[in-house]
C-alpha cells in the first residue's frame, strides 16, 4: 500500500513538473527546431544544385557569388515564418512583431539605400555579362583592366597604373565599353608616297599591302586596300582590316607585324614615304641689268 501511495505521489509531482514546464510548447520548440533544420536541409540541397547548374553552363559565370546570399535569405525568412506560426499557435500575437519587423526593415533599407542599390547593380552587370576579371573595359570614363567585380565595387588598374573603384550602381547605370568583348579590331593606316611615284609604282604599292594582308593568318580576309586622296605633300594609300583578336595587346602586336613587312616591302621596291613639304618657286625676273 505504501508503494501505491509512493508511485501516485511520484506520478502527481511528475505532472505538476509537467504543467509547470509546459511540456506541450517544449514538444512544439523541439518539432519546430527539427523543421527547421529538415529545411535548412532542403536549402543547402537546392543551393548545391544551382551552384552546379550554373557551373555547367559557364565555369566563370559570376552569378555564383549571389547562391550564398539567396541561400542565407531563404533560411532567415524560413525561421521567421516558423516562429511566427508557432508562437501563434499557442496564443501569442505576432501582429506587434511583424509591424515591428516592417518597421525595422523600412528604417534599415533607408540606410543601407547605397549599398542595395549596389547590390542590384552587381546582379546587373553579372545577368548581363557586361564584363569580368581581367577584361579591358571603358566604364564610365574609366579606361583600364578590371581587377575585381565584388558586391558592392568594381576595381579597374588603368595604364598609368592608377587603380579606380567604381561603385556597381554607377557602373550598371552608366555606359560600359568591354573593348576585350571585341571579335576583331580594325587596322586603319595610310601610307604617304611622294608626288613623283610612277603609276606603277602605285599600283606595285597596292598589291604589296593586299598580298601581306592576305598572307597574315592573324587578319580576316574582309580587308581593302585603295588610293585615298591627293593630299598637299604626298599621294595617300588607305588600308583597312580587321585583326582576328579582341585583345588591345595582340591588336597591337599584328598591326605592327604588318606594318614592319609593308616598311621592308616598300623599300625594297624604291617606293618612298613622303613627308610634310613646301614647294617655293621663284620666277625669274625678264629686265636685264
Amino acid at each position: 500500500m505504501d508503494l501505491m501511495d509512493n508511485i501516485i505521489n511520484y506520478l502527481e509531482k511528475l505532472n505538476k513538473l509537467l504543467e509547470s514546464t509546459h511540456f506541450d510548447f517544449l514538444v512544439g520548440v523541439v518539432i519546430n527546431i527539427f523543421l527547421i533544420m529538415l529545411l535548412f536541409k532542403v536549402v543547402d540541397m537546392f543551393s548545391a544544385k544551382l551552384k552546379e547548374h550554373v557551373l555547367a553552363k559557364d565555369s566563370k559565370n559570376q552569378l555564383i557569388q549571389f547562391i550564398p546570399i539567396l541561400d542565407r535569405i531563404f533560411k532567415i525568412l524560413i525561421v521567421f515564418f516558423i516562429v511566427a506560426s508557432f508562437l501563434q499557435s499557442f496564443g501569442y500575437s505576432v501582429s506587434s512583431l511583424i509591424t515591428g519587423f516592417g518597421i525595422t526593415g523600412l528604417a534599415v533599407g533607408f540606410a543601407a539605400n547605397a549599398t542595395i542599390a549596389n547590390v542590384f547593380g552587381t546582379l546587373s552587370i553579372f545577368s548581363d555579362k557586361a564584363y569580368r576579371v581581367g577584361d579591358y573595359v571603358i566604364v564610365n570614363g574609366v579606361e583600364g583592366y578590371v581587377e575585381d567585380v565584388n558586391l558592392m565595387s568594381t576595381k579597374i588598374r588603368t595604364l598609368d597604373n592608377f587603380l579606380y573603384i567604381v561603385p556597381n550602381s554607377s557602373a550598371s547605370n552608366g555606359n560600359i565599353c568591354n573593348i576585350t568583348a571585341a571579335r576583331k579590331r580594325r587596322i586603319n593606316e595610310v601610307f604617304t608616297l611622294t608626288y613623283d611615284t610612277s603609276d606603277e609604282k602605285l599600283e606595285k604599292a597596292i598589291h604589296i599591302l593586299e598580298n601581306i594582308l592576305h598572307e597574315n593568318k592573324n587578319i580576316h580576309n574582309d580587308y581593302v586596300v585603295f588610293l585615298d586622296t591627293l593630299s598637299e605633300s604626298s599621294i595617300d594609300i588607305r588600308c583597312i582590316a580587321y585583326a582576328k583578336t579582341g585583345s588591345y595587346n595582340e591588336w597591337k602586336k599584328i598591326q605592327s607585324a604588318f606594318l614592319l613587312e609593308a616598311v621592308r616591302q616598300f623599300r625594297a621596291e624604291g617606293l618612298d614615304f613622303a613627308f610634310p613639304s613646301t614647294s617655293v618657286y621663284v620666277e625669274k625676273s625678264g629686265s636685264n641689268a
